[in-house]
């Protein structure tokens, strides 16, 4: 395993990915951290038979979840990773988009054993985490580092792996596509998310947005998000 890459060529959507590494259909699927259920809501609709659990931490996020009205497969749960309230080997499937390393570091350890233990015999965990580094996280770590979050729940995913607790099945890397309209697009989804208290400094603030101006471009800012994806299966 490894944390980074130093050059990734693939350039794609997540979707691609997890529709390349799982088989969805006919699946019970719990996805941790769903945050505004947009990949909830992508796997929900784009496919037969597939029945999810999603959770979150984030109470005022959950709330607006509990009102989302068609996506009758799905159940919503306010649930962290290091404590999920469902049965043992009640699921095919669990995946994490970008929510590992907000698991507390003295947790993380807790939360692969609580994944272990809802999966399903050969079951599939499909974590995915931002890698740090590309021009998005340079602006980002201004007011919000996440060197270190991001290098132990690497090091949590690591050692479970190195003590037989999952298998390694695929480590994939590839830069996601982010776009934001303009800077007020960006304060909105990244500054002001309701799970992070985000507050900057007139100073530090000033410098985000004059930063991330530098990305502007007459339909908007683009930005490729380096990622990885580690697919490990239960042991």
């Amino acid at each position: 395993m490894q944390i980074s890459q130093t050059r990734t060529e693939r350039n794609c959507p997540e979707d691609q990915v997890y529709n390349e590494l799982l088989c969805l259909d006919g699946k019970r699927i719990l996805e941790l951290g769903c945050g505004k259920a947009e990949f909830t809501r992508a796997i929900a609709a784009d496919g037969h038979d597939r029945r999810i659990t999603a959770t979150d931490v984030d109470r005022r996020q959950h709330a607006k979840n509990l009102l989302i009205d068609d996506l009758p497969n799905v159940t919503f749960m306010l649930a962290g990773a290091e404590s999920i309230p469902e049965a043992d080997a009640s699921f095919d499937i669990v995946m994490m988009f970008k929510s590992l390393h907000h698991v507390p570091g003295d947790l993380l350890a807790n939360a692969l054993q609580e994944i272990h233990r809802v999966l399903k015999p050969g079951g599939l965990a499909y974590i995915s985490e931002p890698v740090y580094g590309g021009e998005l996280n340079q602006i980002m770590r201004l007011f919000h580092d996440e060197k270190l979050v991001r290098e132990q729940a690497f090091a949590a995913l690591q050692q479970a792996v190195d003590n037989n607790q999952f298998r390694l099945v695929d480590e994939v890397f590839f830069n996601s596509p982010v776009y934001f309209e303009n800077f007020a697009d960006y304060e909105h989804k990244v500054l002001k998310v309701t799970h992070t208290d985000h507050r900057l400094s007139d100073a530090t603030y000033n410098r985000v947005r004059d930063l991330f101006n530098q990305h502007m471009q007459p339909d908007g800012a683009h930005f490729l998000a380096p990622m990885r994806v580690d697919l490990l299966q239960k042991a």
